[in-house]
């Protein structure tokens, strides 16, 4: 049987972590509590679950994905075989259920546990539930994995993993979408243990910033929307230059490739810099960029030659709509495949 380890990131907390940290001893779960930069008025807190925890502490606000990294950190030098648990400090896991989610990981030692909370409309405030349904949705639809509760903060690994959880970029909230997208990318299984939905006095608890916070989580997905914007807009421009000079049926299929080439050259360093942060040699994806395009533009085309000349549409009409239904999955042949080995750039 392995030990548990369960990192906790702080800031600004009541006083319900001692009585956290003390349930979980009882459990004979090992804590680790990091403090990330919480005001000096904390520190009797901190001091007060010392003798149980192993406290480290952050001089400054650093964010929650730069405190799990530290717990992450203390672990590779300090533990052996065990496994990994984090859980938040707000009162929103119950002791007993952070338990059955480090029993859970112990059965697949390959996969990332996460603790699911089941969300009942009328027992979940507005913005925990509309902001993980739409988290969801959004995940859903870009990794084609469904995953229930892609916000919770209870997720459980082996520490063979934690050299892969700590590579993974993001220093706040960022960091957790972060995960599960790196984890999809790595082929590592999820797997879900439901819990209960705890939220202590309307979760105003929770340092969760919907505006910002929101943007860091889906930035590289509006990063990729807004490459493909621009991208689609150097195609377009393209396209309609050579329509020019181009005016036959022929001509628009032969338009419609010139500008492929352009924008996908304009594409591909756009994503490779911007979007999936990938620092590794060209060569290892701008072959599987350049099948990807091919495709891309094969599909393209094809779609292009149906809507013009068997339903008649409106040539620029036609490119639009076809972008649209080659966005997602481009998007998703990129993020899982051309840019596999990149870091994940949020």
């Amino acid at each position: 049987m392995n030990t548990y380890t369960v990192i906790i990131p702080a800031y600004c907390p009541g006083i319900g972590l001692k009585d956290l940290v003390r349930e979980l001893k009882k459990r004979n779960m090992e804590c680790i509590v990091v403090n990330d930069g919480s005001p000096e008025e904390y520190d009797d807190i901190f001091r007060s679950i010392s003798g149980s925890a192993v406290v480290l502490t952050h001089e400054i606000n650093r964010g929650k994905g730069a405190a799990l990294k530290t717990g992450f950190r203390y672990i590779l030098e300090h533990y052996g075989s065990c496994i990994v648990v984090t859980a938040d400090a707000d009162g929103q896991h119950l002791p007993d259920e952070i338990l059955c989610t480090a029993e859970y990981a112990e059965n697949f030692p390959d996969s990332l546990v996460l603790g699911t909370r089941i969300f009942h409309k009328n027992h979940v405030p507005f913005k925990s539930y509309y902001g993980n349904k739409i988290t969801e949705t959004v995940f859903r639809l870009f990794t084609g994995v469904h995953v229930h509760d892609t916000q919770t903060g209870l997720r459980a690994f082996h520490s063979s993993l934690t050299g892969k959880m700590l590579a993974i970029p993001g220093e706040r909230y960022e960091y957790e979408m972060n995960q599960l997208l790196n984890c999809v990318k790595e082929k590592i299984p999820f797997k879900e243990n439901e819990i209960t939905a705890v939220y202590e006095d309307n979760n105003s608890g929770s340092h969760f910033h919907p505006f910002r916070d929101s943007f860091l989580i889906y930035k590289q997905i509006l990063c990729f929307g807004l490459s493909s914007i621009a991208s689609f807009f150097v195609d377009l421009c393209a396209f309609a230059f050579f329509t020019l000079f181009l005016k036959s049926s022929n001509g628009i299929l032969a338009a419609n490739i010139l500008a492929r080439f352009i924008s996908a050259a304009f594409n591909y360093e756009l994503n490779r810099r911007a979007v999936f942060n990938d620092r590794n040699k060209r060569k290892d994806s701008v072959m599987k960029y350049a099948a990807l395009a091919l495709a891309v533009l094969a599909l393209n085309t094809g779609i292009l030659y149906v809507l013009t000349q068997g339903l008649h549409m409106n040539h620029f009409a036609a490119k639009i709509l076809t972008e649209m239904i080659l966005f997602i999955f481009s998007w998703t042949m990129q993020q899982r495949y051309v840019f596999k080995t990149a870091q994940t750039g949020w």
